[in-house]
């Protein structure tokens, strides 16, 4: 079930947006020294570009996390004009620099001086829960059938939509991506912000690279998959769903062109376009 109304606990995080740059490195440094108890088992890597007005409230969700599990985070400057690199630094979250523009060479970046035996995908932009790295991590490491882990995702109102009527839309593309699962490509559910992988398995088939008219995400799942490493696995549960700034609403042209786009892809482009085989 999807829940209505922002839970408490996010819409905290959310709001921590409004507390002074000072105040909010303070708590994700000393979050984020409790969250690593040794050598890294898990590795959450974050491509930004100038993202300076989210990426302290992101880092705060992910350092809060609760898991036994040692924990290391990494973001990927993509050339940022701003202070996001700044910002990052003065936690002790680790910082690199990939001077190749893009989410593919960002994401690549990461993947090679992660030193995690699990990726995690995360963004900049996001909130995510405090259950999200052990719900997203505890399908691969219980056994070998799954290859990669993604998730739910729901939307933070920032300009005039409201909460209801994301409300809404969620649970039409939920029933899309249902379809997409069960009669067109399940790759295509995957996205780099909200999900998880092998790092061994994401080195051996060449991490995010992907031909021409394919995204980075759903083709290394795909990549995973045709290599034998285990079926796709949705992790469906509330406690880890991550909420996104609408932004990604407003790059597609708005809420109902977002729709329309979705409808148009499952409905009616060739599922040969979705999903190429000369892997």
């Amino acid at each position: 079930m999807r829940p209505i109304a922002i839970p408490s606990v996010i819409r905290e995080l959310w709001q921590a947006g409004t507390n002074t740059n000072e105040d909010n490195i303070a708590k994700v440094s000393a979050a984020y020294k409790a969250l690593q108890k040794g050598a890294p088992e898990v590795s959450v890597v974050i491509p930004a570009y100038n993202e300076e007005k989210n990426i302290l409230r992101t880092l705060l969700s992910l350092a809060t996390n609760k898991t036994t599990r040692s924990v290391e985070i990494i973001v990927v400057n993509n050339n940022s004009k701003d202070n996001t690199e700044a910002l990052v630094k003065a936690t002790g979250v680790e910082c690199i620099l990939e001077t190749k523009q893009g989410i593919t060479a960002a994401r690549n970046a990461g993947l090679a001086v992660a030193k995690g035996t699990y990726i995690l995908n995360a963004d900049a932009d996001s909130i995510y829960p405090p259950d999200w790295i052990e719900e997203m991590t505890a399908p691969l490491a219980s056994g070998n059938n799954v290859c990669i882990t993604y998730g739910r995702f729901a939307f933070i109102p920032t300009g005039s939509t409201s909460r209801l009527t994301y409300f809404f839309y969620e649970h039409m593309a939920d029933k899309l991506r249902w379809i997409n699962k069960r009669f067109r490509e399940e790759a295509v559910n995957v996205y780099g912000f909200n999900s998880g992988f092998r790092r061994e398995q994401g080195l051996a088939v060449d991490g995010f690279n992907h031909p021409p008219g394919a995204n980075e995400d759903g083709w290394l799942a795909v990549k995973l998959r045709e290599k034998g490493f285990g079926k796709l696995h949705c992790v469906t549960k509330t406690n880890a769903m991550v909420w996104t700034a609408d932004r990604r609403i407003e790059m597609d042209g708005g809420l109902w062109k977002a729709l329309f786009m979705r409808v148009k892809r499952v409905f009616f482009q060739p599922k040969e376009v979705v999903i190429r085989k000369d892997l």
